[in-house]
């Protein structure tokens, strides 16, 4: 049978990814020859790992959700914040906030990023657990590895990182890769970290002896802050300062040339014409002028400090990173 479909496979009647949903991935040449890479360089069994591309099954519900937005729509600031800082949300990070204070204070001390900040991720990423999506990431993972699709740049060989990076952690913790559920793209548990970054910079925050982000919220919370301390978070300063921009079209375009990458000190901005506040004028390090555009109206502005750019470490976003900080900071003022 397997022998039948590879034949009509390679006669162009059917389609790579009907060949691993038919018989697993294990039977495509370049899967298999990446499973003997992986074993070999990781010290895995090749069966076992052959075993796991078996199992996985293409997904083409990632192949569609992992496509760019269609151009044309105008970004909008506003409605983007709206979707995380509303009632509902508000209310849940309390009771996260409430539920895990002392994880949260162990987090602040040992690494210096406010309870804030980190309820404002787990916030953005999943409601505080309601959505840490249910897409198996072995499947996801192969899907995005071995069958990305055309249409965009081709990412095939981050996923294929991360698909390694999976049957790492599987191993690890002894768990089997086909139990781990997540996002589209492979992200799992409560700050929706891909297995490379589980890999790199999660930790065990409740002294269990695993690394569990879906079920402890200690150990989420903990790598969390560990991640954005790795990533340069600086400890009591604040990630952003309010900033009119220069009225010269010029001059705002030089400062907006480094995106969201802190590249001026405050005399440097003010000597093109921005306005800082009184904190921000006293700001000793760097800074970004950072821009999010608000559909058909003027765009909003706000100064980024290293400890955004951190945030942006997380998700390459100015606008995640805001809304990260709003939502963070609309909890702290409902407890």
């Amino acid at each position: 049978m397997q022998l039948r479909i590879a034949l009509v496979v390679l006669a162009g009647l059917l389609p790579a990814t009907a060949l691993a949903a038919a018989t697993g991935y294990d039977t495509r040449p370049e899967a298999r020859a990446f499973a003997a890479d992986v074993a070999e360089r990781r010290k895995l069994d090749p069966a076992w790992v052959l075993q796991q591309l078996r199992e996985a099954k293409p997904r083409p519900a990632a192949q569609k959700l992992i496509m760019p937005p269609p151009v044309g729509q105008p970004k909008n600031w506003a409605a983007y914040r709206d979707r995380f800082v509303e009632p509902r949300r508000i209310l849940a990070g309390a009771e996260f906030w409430k539920a895990n204070a002392a994880a949260l204070a162990r987090a602040e001390e040992r690494f210096g990023v406010a309870p804030e900040v980190v309820v404002g991720i787990v916030g953005v990423e999943t409601f505080y657990g309601r959505v840490m999506g249910n897409f198996r990431a072995l499947d996801v993972l192969a899907t995005l590895a071995f069958d990305f699709p055309s249409g965009r740049s081709d990412r095939s060989t981050y996923f294929r990182e991360e698909l390694e990076e999976l049957l790492v952690l599987a191993q690890r913790e002894k768990i089997a890769p086909a139990s781990l559920t997540g996002s589209f793209a492979g992200a799992i548990g409560l700050g929706q970290f891909m297995p490379g970054s589980i890999n790199r910079h999660a930790l065990d925050f409740d002294g269990d002896g695993h690394v569990d982000l879906r079920s402890s919220t200690a150990d989420a919370i903990g790598s969390i802050a560990q991640f954005l301390a790795v990533h340069g978070w600086q400890r009591g300063l604040p990630a952003t300062h309010p900033v009119t921009p220069p009225a010269d079209a010029a001059a705002l375009s030089r400062l907006l040339a480094p995106d969201i990458v802190p590249s001026f000190d405050a005399t440097a901005l003010e000597a093109a014409g921005a306005a800082l506040s009184d904190a921000g004028r006293a700001h000793t390090g760097l800074l970004a002028l950072v821009m999010v555009e608000n559909g058909h109206l003027p765009p909003s502005y706000t100064a980024g400090t290293a400890n955004f750019y951190a945030l942006t470490r997380y998700n390459r976003s100015s606008y995640y990173a805001l809304a990260v900080l709003a939502l963070g900071e609309a909890v702290k003022r409902s407890l």
